[in-house]
């Protein structure tokens, strides 16, 4: 039995903690290797195994034997299901178009559970462009995304900068949208595949609708669009940016409101990504 604060630790409270730790952001280890501390100490070797242990050769040197940092893998060829995927969202010229075709794809497993096809809310030609994951309950129920909760904290936060979904003029209209257009059962996380499969359909909407500025609402949708591994933490409030053809679209990762309603005290982060959108939304009007 582990301890810690004086207190015995068991398999749930370990789980807790461990829950919690992913709650406030931590996302990734400090050891090169996961530490189970509720499994018994390994034995240490005896003299007579240490001993018999062979040294290195001598023509090795150190860094080939244990390389400090594992290398990058070779970039996969699309699968052939993606590439369809990405075929068949090239053929659409429209937000209508895409949201047909995605409405019509009845053997998608995601599409199959839920009752709305989720694909896009606001104004097509608004300055900016906000991404969220996938939608949830209330948004699966009336077909839109960011409706519920987290939705109404998003409608606020862009008030508070003068950005309205509602807005009829582009210069204050937001479009939103979701890497995932259907909710995933009981809100889990969405696969691998399932992002594999809609990718291609965001790419497409990305490419008719043209913004200026991508904010990306969590990690899923930066790390989608921008290839980085990093957690929303480490991403949020720093401008990268998504290569559409020769463009260079600036793009700010922020926290999802989901997270702030779960993370009261991290909206003060959130706040600065927005106040920075802001500024950034002020300097492309002079430029």
């Amino acid at each position: 039995m582990a301890m810690t604060g004086g207190r015995d630790m068991d398999a749930e409270m370990a789980a807790k903690l461990l829950e919690w730790q992913v709650e406030m952001g931590a996302d990734e280890a400090i050891l090169d290797m996961p530490l189970d501390r509720l499994s018994p100490a390994p034995a240490a070797p005896s003299p007579t195994q240490a001993e018999q242990t062979p040294p290195p050769p001598a023509d090795r040197p150190p860094a080939l034997q244990s390389p400090s940092a594992p290398q990058p893998p070779a970039e996969a060829p699309m699968a052939p299901a993606v590439a369809e995927q990405a075929r068949r969202a090239a053929e659409c010229t429209t937000l209508e178009g895409i949201f047909a075709a995605l409405d019509a794809m009845k053997e998608f497993p995601l599409r199959r559970t839920a009752t709305h096809t989720v694909h896009t809310d606001g104004h097509p030609q608004a300055r900016v462009m906000l991404i969220g994951e996938a939608p949830g309950r209330d948004e699966d129920r009336q077909g839109k995304p960011f409706v519920g909760r987290s939705g109404q904290l998003l409608d606020r936060m862009l008030e508070a900068i003068g950005l309205d979904r509602k807005a009829e003029d582009p210069q204050r209209a937001v479009l939103i949208s979701n890497v995932i257009f259907w909710r995933p059962p009981g809100n889990r996380k969405p696969t691998e595949a399932e992002a594999a499969h809609c990718l291609p359909w965001l790419v497409r909407t990305i490419e008719i609708v043209q913004p200026e500025i991508i904010v990306c609402l969590g990690a899923t949708p930066a790390q989608r669009l921008t290839g980085r591994t990093q957690g929303i933490l480490k991403l949020r409030g720093n401008w990268l940016e998504y290569e559409l053809g020769e463009r260079r679209i600036p793009l700010l990762p922020t926290l999802h409101p989901a997270y702030l309603l779960r993370q009261p005290v991290q909206k003060r982060l959130a706040w600065r990504d927005f106040l920075s959108l802001k500024l950034r939304l002020a300097t492309l009007e002079r430029s």
